[in-house]
């Protein structure tokens, strides 16, 4: 790879890390504190980018000593270095989405068991706002005593609309970054009508009840659409 490849890769990775930010898309793909470490990133690699395609380009042209052979082994190494600007490229036009459902099937679901913990228990007659983390943290310290008769309101999309008595609420959690990401999950029992669709997001209020597989569910009392948030992970 020439120094022009090179220095192009850099400027357009610079100006995809700056394009991202920009938009607030690089939520779906980190922590949302992580933004302004992105921008300041890209924009050092931009510029270090630029400088070099703006050198490579005055740089006075010299005389070629190689012979044919090799000049045609050159050349074809450029070809071969402008193609992996290609996905970057296109990550310039078209951005991924943030994780779904279909990763939620596919990969690590957060795993939690009975122990150490006593959480306090929920206000009589409140309302409470809540993780999937939480509830599923609350529901497996002894067997969910502290949620008693409050009702809790849980925000995620659906991950399974066929979970037999209702669909399955997820919501990721990170670490850093996506790569790290694992799922917690509940059942919401009690909707009437049809279920809504795969990987759209909703918040639900109701209580909780045990559920005989390692899925905490929650019985509705209320269940509405939202736009997916700015930040999809908790």
């Amino acid at each position: 790879m020439n120094e022009e490849v090179g220095s192009a890769t850099v400027l357009l990775v610079g100006a995809l890390l700056v394009r991202l930010y920009a938009g607030g898309a690089y939520a779906r793909y980190v922590r949302v504190g992580m933004g302004p470490w992105l921008l300041v990133a890209g924009i050092l690699l931009a510029l270090l980018g630029l400088a070099g395609v703006v050198r490579a380009l005055v740089r006075p042209q010299g005389t070629s000593t190689v012979d044919e052979d090799d000049h045609g082994h050159h050349d074809h190494g450029e070809r071969v270095g402008w193609l992996l600007l290609a996905p970057v490229v296109a990550l310039l036009m078209v951005a991924p989405p943030a994780l779904g459902s279909f990763g939620v099937d596919r990969s690590t679901v957060v795993a939690v068991s009975s122990g150490g913990r006593t959480f306090a228990a929920l206000p009589a007659g409140a309302t409470v706002p809540m993780t999937l983390l939480e509830f599923d943290e609350r529901a497996a310290d002894h067997d969910g005593s502290s949620f008693g008769t409050a009702q809790v309101r849980l925000t995620g999309f659906v991950a399974d609309t066929g979970d037999g008595k209702g669909f399955r609420l997820a919501r990721y959690q990170i670490a850093c970054c996506a790569a790290d990401a694992v799922a917690a999950i509940a059942r919401i029992v009690g909707v009437t009508g049809d279920p809504p669709a795969r990987d759209s997001w909703v918040v639900a209020t109701g209580t909780y009840r045990h559920s005989a597989d390692a899925v905490p569910e929650l019985v509705v009392s209320s269940l509405a659409s939202i736009a997916p948030p700015v930040d999809p992970y908790e």
